[in-house]
């Protein structure tokens, strides 16, 4: 039975969470298989709105297993009170399963995070501050705690003994703070343990047993495909692969069980943190874009960078990820404007580009190059069917489509459950 990918097709936030939504009912398993709490879903069920972190979006679902796979990398103290908030709310967690390979964020990675970027000045790469980079960093080094170093006191203590000598060097000598006590961070760590043992789980294992009995595994990537950290913006990028062929190696499960990889992707562009963004606005049509798609970070609540649609990017995700469907959402957003800009292609130092620029210089140095395509004034958010969308909407959306290289199988047309019209199957 079919494992199916979910990934960001822009510079993420495209609305992933309302994707994840829409089949909630329909898998057996959603998986969060990279990133940290460095990014955020929001969901819309009725007049409840849910902001996501850690969390895979499937636990809104009564019938779906939300898992935590091996990718992510985890802050125990963000996951609990996001575990507590949802059970204020009503929402059960006790089907959730962690990882016991996930890393752990540490202290000391959220120190050296902050301190790093207030370092780098102007040439900081917009990160959030929680210690995701420095954590990832850890894990490549083979340095990192795992979540199943928890429950080894012993294991605990000398990992944590090696990773302070040195991280407590850095943090006193070269950035001039203070120094943390192996002791404090030991204790706040095993106290999480009981509470974190009863969702550790073999999450590799158990999503391919569940392949193999005919279960449905939806895995759902954070951020997006420029944020990807071989094929985004580098360095303006993530420290995972948010990718679709990441979600093979951070979900513990093989190519070929992947049947579907669906896109998400904005039907204008937005961007949070540093980096080139060829189509972003920097007048009144990039604060109407904002307002209009109450375009703030879920975790950070920092502005989001707008523009209008680029296809070049659109169609680079459709390469590197193997995408087979389009979940294009905000549609809605474009409603009152006469003509809507669409980016097909570049101009940098005297020479035009179909796709995107092979090296950062030139792409850093990207003007876009506009189509206008015809607006729409309709309220479209009623809408239900394609067929109840303006001609010039339907059109828009078929453009777009052309030009991204893959078929948009379903369009967001506000930010409730309901308000999605499904052209063709997700699952």
């Amino acid at each position: 039975m079919p494992a199916i990918t979910l990934v960001g097709a822009q510079w993420g936030d495209e609305g992933k969470g309302k994707a994840t939504d829409l089949v909630g009912n329909r898998v057996d398993y959603v998986v969060r298989y990279q990133g940290g709490n460095n990014a955020g879903h929001t969901v819309v069920i009725g007049d409840q709105k849910y902001a996501l972190h850690l969390l895979p979006s499937g636990i809104l679902s009564p019938d779906v297993v939300p898992v935590i796979a091996n990718g992510v990398v985890i802050d125990p103290a963000v996951l609990f009170e996001e575990l507590r908030g949802l059970r204020d709310r009503g929402v059960s967690t006790e089907r959730l399963l962690v990882s016991a390979n996930a890393h752990m964020i540490m202290p000391y990675h959220r120190a050296l995070d902050k301190v790093t970027e207030r370092f780098l000045g102007k040439g900081r790469i917009g990160t959030t501050g929680r210690g995701i980079g420095p954590t990832y960093a850890d894990k490549i080094s083979r340095t990192g705690i795992r979540v199943q170093d928890m429950f080894d006191p012993k294991i605990l203590r000398q990992k944590l003994e090696l990773a302070l000598h040195d991280k407590n060097q850095v943090l006193t000598k070269v950035f001039n703070r203070r120094g943390l006590e192996v002791e404090q961070v030991f204790d706040e760590y095993m106290g999480y343990a009981e509470e974190l043992r009863p969702f550790v789980a073999d999450t590799s294992l158990e999503l391919n047993k569940a392949l193999d009995a005919g279960k449905t595994v939806y895995l759902e990537g954070s951020q997006g495909t420029l944020l990807d950290i071989d094929h985004g913006t580098y360095p303006f990028v993530t420290s995972s692969s948010p990718t679709a062929g990441g979600a093979c190696a951070g979900a513990g499960i093989g190519p070929t069980r992947i049947t579907k990889v669906v896109g998400i992707i904005k039907a204008y562009t937005t961007r949070v943190g540093s980096g080139p963004f060829p189509t972003e606005l920097h007048d009144e049509w990039g604060d109407w874009l904002r307002q209009k798609g109450g375009e703030y970070g879920v975790t950070t609540g920092r502005n989001r960078r707008c523009g209008w649609f680029d296809a070049p990017i659109a169609r680079y995700a459709t390469r590197v990820n193997g995408i087979t469907d389009f979940f294009l959402t905000k549609l809605d957003v474009l409603s009152g404007l006469e003509r809507i800009p669409v980016c097909v292609g570049y101009q940098a130092n005297g020479t035009r580009y179909d796709e995107i620029p092979m090296t950062q210089t030139e792409f850093h140095h990207a003007v876009p190059v506009y189509e206008y395509l015809d607006g729409w004034n309709e309220d479209i958010s009623h809408a239900r069917g394609f067929e109840e969308l303006p001609k010039t909407a339907q059109a828009y959306v078929r453009t777009l489509e052309e030009m991204a290289g893959a078929p948009i199988s379903a369009i967001g047309v506000g930010p409730g459950r309901d308000q999605t019209l499904e052209l063709r199957s997700l699952v």
